[in-house]
């Protein structure tokens, strides 16, 4: 993420977030699940970026914040006139609200172990497709999965050990989105790299 050149021209992702501020929650209501899931996870990117925007230069978003109240217990979001954190947006809303594990696959939270933020927002009409192509895209990079057959193991991103419950099945999820098969491999956690994903 080129943080220096939004730093530069904040004035579209602030007005993004304005904008989606504004949507009340009578009309959410009344739109199609893929509509509201694209508009929750553009939302969350989108608070995700500003929070980084306001602390920026900064090494990594877990130095926001403080030891008791880290970044995402910070009210940076505003959804239907009212101010709340990353982590409710996430756990409270997105998760509790929608059963599809390939939220974790489109949620970035601005460190280099997560996923690639897309170039592109999430629509209503394409989010299937956008959330398949998350999947692969995370699953063919070193944050998400390293195989070893020579050593008999996959090692796997962490989300899968902290999200484990929202997958039916982890192995089964990553043999499809990765077309590797991980029969007979052990499964091993990759540490997580928080470094701040800037180019």
């Amino acid at each position: 993420m080129d943080y220096q050149g939004l730093k530069a021209d904040p004035k579209p992702l602030t007005q993004y977030l304005v904008s989606a501020g504004e949507v009340s929650e009578a009309e959410f209501n009344a739109w199609t699940e893929p509509k509201q899931m694209a508009f929750f996870i553009n939302l969350y990117n989108a608070a995700t970026l500003q929070l980084i925007l306001e602390h920026y230069p900064v090494e990594s978003i877990k130095d926001i914040g403080t030891m008791f109240k880290g970044p995402w217990d910070q009210p940076v979001v505003t959804l239907f006139g009212k101010r709340i954190t990353l982590n409710k947006l996430e756990h409270g809303i997105i998760r509790k609200q929608y059963d599809d594990p390939r939220v974790h696959m489109a949620l970035v939270c601005a460190a280099k172990g997560c996923p690639i933020l897309r170039s592109e927002v999430y629509t209503a009409e394409k989010l299937d497709e956008q959330l398949d192509d998350q999947s692969r895209q995370y699953l063919f990079t070193p944050a998400g999965l390293v195989i070893n057959r020579a050593k008999g193991e996959a090692r796997i991103s962490s989300i899968f050990k902290w999200y484990g419950k929202d997958f039916t099945s982890v192995s089964a999820f990553i043999e499809q989105y990765s077309g590797q098969n991980l029969d007979g491999l052990k499964i091993r956690y990759l540490d997580y790299d928080w470094a701040l994903n800037e180019r």
